[in-house]
């Protein structure tokens, strides 16, 4: 049998992030092939993995990342079981990483929905293409115990003539990217973060869209047939049953679209009111929101 030296050991360990008596195991079952040993680990991790997949996984982090020019950001949610897990220093280093690799990759354009078999954890890993995105996470799993699960990712690339900014709330469990359009500089920068603390605030209610256009037809249609449900039932004339519909609809929109609501610092003012002081042409393209352990 070949002989199993401290340093493959430890090689072992950081390419796969398990137990050092894991690694020593994995190497004289494997006759000292260190790939092989890395396949013998990796079933292990996956089966261990696998049995706690149907936890619920609703504490961790959230971590976001903005270039010092605000020409990219990236933001990910990678969650555990306990907070005791998801403060741990070592997690806390994986959940860093891990928005690393979203930072970098370019591949990545705007909000992707990971869970437990998004094609995203297919994506090689930065730090060792040898490895997947979801290899590095289950390997999470085996050495935390616990469920762990990158929920999802985001990535915002402003195109020339805009910006990103970001929001991460003190306590790590609310963040939100946004990208402007139609201005640049430290007011483009100003305004993408002052509006992203706002949609962080989900205030009245948490945003949806931007503008009322890109609101969920099949949305609008629910909220509108129960309006019209209740306006009929209340015995209102036709007339007026219609007035009072399209006033309960515009409400819904002031709710839940951007632009329409209240600013969280000056309610007396709206986001669309805001970007229109910041400067002719102003706009947000898009935002992502990630609140902790949110569906």
């Amino acid at each position: 049998m070949a002989a199993i030296s401290a340093k493959d050991v430890a090689e072992l360990r950081a390419r796969t992030g398990a137990g050092m008596m894991d690694c020593k195991k994995a190497l004289e079952e494997a006759g000292g092939n260190m790939d092989a040993a890395v396949d013998i680990l990796r079933k292990k991790g996956i089966a261990k993995a696998e049995k706690r997949a149907d936890r619920a996984a609703s504490e961790g982090q959230i971590v976001t990342w903005v270039a010092p020019d605000g020409s990219a950001a990236a933001m990910i949610e990678i969650n555990s079981e306990t907070d005791f897990v998801g403060r741990n220093d070592e997690f806390i280093a994986l959940a860093k990483q891990m928005c690393e690799q979203v930072s970098k990759d370019a591949g990545v354009d705007g909000h992707v929905k990971v869970g437990a078999d998004g094609a995203y954890l297919a994506t090689p890993w930065h730090a060792d293409a040898a490895r997947t995105v979801g290899e590095v996470v289950k390997a999470a799993s085996a050495k935390t115990g616990e469920n762990v699960v990158l929920k999802q990712v985001a990535r915002f690339t402003p195109k020339a003539g805009g910006a990103v900014g970001f929001y991460l709330h003190f306590n790590g469990k609310v963040g939100v990217l946004v990208e402007v359009a139609g201005i640049t500089g430290e007011a483009a920068t100003a305004l993408a973060n002052t509006i992203a603390e706002h949609v962080a605030a989900g205030v009245p209610t948490a945003a949806v869209a931007v503008t009322r256009a890109e609101v969920d037809p099949a949305v609008v249609k629910r909220e509108r047939d129960i309006f019209v449900e209740q306006a009929v039932a209340s015995g209102k004339p036709q007339n007026i049953a219609e007035k009072m519909v399209e006033g309960r609809i515009n409400k819904f929109f002031g709710e839940i679209v951007l632009t329409e609501q209240p600013w969280v610092r000056e309610d007396s003012k709206t986001i669309g009111q805001l970007i229109k002081e910041a400067g002719a042409g102003a706009s947000v393209v898009r935002f992502a929101r990630f609140k902790m352990g949110e569906s």
